[in-house]
């Protein structure tokens, strides 16, 4: 099993990034993420300049009160600000999160949450992605800034 969206993808990523072969669909960068899946998690656009994903609220993801769990809203951000990140990647190089930050600022206790991943930065080394987090009346529930390392070929060997 692959250990990360890069693992998963990179034959077609790389292809893409020098022409020549397609881009992944949504549904292979998904299936990279096997723990997203799982949860819910869909893609719903994914280009380098923004990914956008969601989630739907569900009795199995809360916690006490009905409110959905923080971990849940991470996997989310964390899921779309991957791709987000790897798009943004040179031809042949992977990525790995080193650092994630969230702050919850509002509960969820029905609907969905959708996530929109930018770009803040992308360096030879790492890139920078910021993950708005809105539930379904566009309010902002959350916010996440992850690093994500950038691995070239040597690095992975």
């Amino acid at each position: 099993m692959p250990d990360s969206v890069s693992d998963a993808v990179s034959g077609a990523v790389s292809g893409a990034a020098s022409g020549a072969t397609p881009a992944p669909g949504l549904a292979d960068l998904l299936a990279a993420m096997p723990l997203a899946s799982h949860l819910g998690v869909t893609l719903d656009e994914a280009t380098p300049e923004a990914t956008r994903g969601s989630l739907a609220w569900s009795a199995e993801l809360c916690t006490v009160g009905g409110v959905l769990h923080g971990g849940a809203l991470m996997t989310l951000a964390d899921a779309v600000g991957a791709v987000c990140a790897y798009l943004n990647l040179p031809a042949g190089a992977g990525t790995s999160t080193v650092e994630s930050k969230t702050n919850f600022l509002r509960a969820v206790r029905s609907g969905g949450v959708h996530a929109t991943a930018r770009p803040l930065h992308v360096g030879g080394t790492v890139v920078v992605v910021q993950t708005d987090l809105r539930d379904d009346e566009s309010r902002l529930v959350g916010q996440t800034t992850q690093t994500q390392l950038v691995l070239t070929p040597k690095d992975r060997s």
